[in-house]
């Protein structure tokens, strides 16, 4: 008799999330794996829906869920940037040419959804924006001379315990008292002030703008000479990479440092095996790129007439 009590109080446990209605289920543990754009469409189904994706929290929980790719901006030399979208229909920004900050921009390096640009004229401030909600910060001007083609990497990690979007700038600069030298300075919005490193490296020469990326606190940047650039964040310490593959781009791959480059046909993502193999012993096999794939590339991806060569 009890035994029976209890089973059919089991079942009627109408809490339980086996018996939660659809809505709600779509609501709560659905919703926020979406893109933006999906998501400021669907603030229109009910009143319900409207509060909630509007509601601070629930932006904080969808930057952590959906971290897909959304699509790419695109940075032309004398117009201003566009947005190319991978699915037009879910994914977007309101305003692909960033007009809703005060001055004209160019794009200098992104990190999971901010933006950081820089004003064509006048001061050439650097800005760091949302270009899906809009909001847009200028820092302060830095307390160095970043030159007209900064080489910045933008940081941006959310932290499900971190409510405010904090992030970091790293400008690498060449030096104004050493011939071919190389500084950097750093702004924390944290702080809200820059910070000049007491790193200077005197090997890396010319630095490659845009072409910066950051993995597990240490930046990376292609020089004009080849080689790759090292700055860690941690230890205030720089280094650079010799033996890389060509002039690829350069991303992350399973928390570590990749080079992507097309090469005829074919896509080829390389990551980094061993730092430190150019230091070892003649005959050592240590390599320092590992070949990780392979990807055949469509050939009307590779028609694109109106760039030297295929963008990544």
């Amino acid at each position: 008799m009890d035994s029976g009590k209890n089973t059919s109080k089991f079942f009627a446990a109408r809490n339980n999330k086996i018996y939660m209605d659809l809505k709600f289920i779509i609501r709560e543990h659905a919703l926020q794996f979406l893109p933006a754009k999906t998501l400021i469409k669907f603030r229109g189904v009910c009143r319900d829906w409207k509060m909630m994706i509007s509601t601070p929290f629930f932006a904080h929980n969808q930057s952590l869920s959906f971290s897909s790719l959304s699509g790419v901006f695109l940075q032309s030399l004398e117009g201003p940037p566009t947005f190319i979208s991978i699915d037009p229909v879910s994914c977007g920004v309101p305003d692909p040419a960033l007009t809703f900050l005060p001055k004209p921009v160019n794009v200098l390096a992104s990190s999971n959804g901010l933006l950081c640009c820089q004003a064509k004229s006048g001061d050439r401030a650097y800005f760091i924006c949302n270009p899906v909600t809009k909001q847009w910060k200028k820092l302060p001007k830095p307390g160095m001379d970043h030159g007209s083609e900064p080489a910045a990497v933008l940081i941006f990690k959310p932290s499900l315990l971190n409510f405010v979007a904090e992030y970091k700038l790293v400008c690498a600069f060449l030096s104004s008292d050493f011939d071919d030298a190389t500084e950097f300075e750093i702004y924390s919005s944290k702080d809200d002030q820059w910070k000049v490193s007491s790193e200077i490296n005197f090997s890396a020469k010319k630095l490659v703008p845009k072409s910066g990326v950051c993995v597990n606190d240490v930046v990376y940047w292609h020089s004009t000479y080849g080689n790759i650039l090292v700055f860690d964040m941690i230890k205030d310490r720089s280094q650079v990479i010799h033996g890389c593959y060509g002039n690829g781009t350069l991303g992350e791959f399973n928390g570590k440092l990749c080079s992507a480059s097309v090469i005829g046909h074919i896509l080829t993502v390389n990551v980094i095996a061993n730092i430190y193999s150019n230091t070892m012993q003649m005959n050592s096999r240590a390599q320092l790129w590992e070949d990780k794939m392979r990807i055949p590339l469509p050939n009307q991806l590779l028609s694109v007439s109106s760039y030297p060569c295929p963008v990544l």
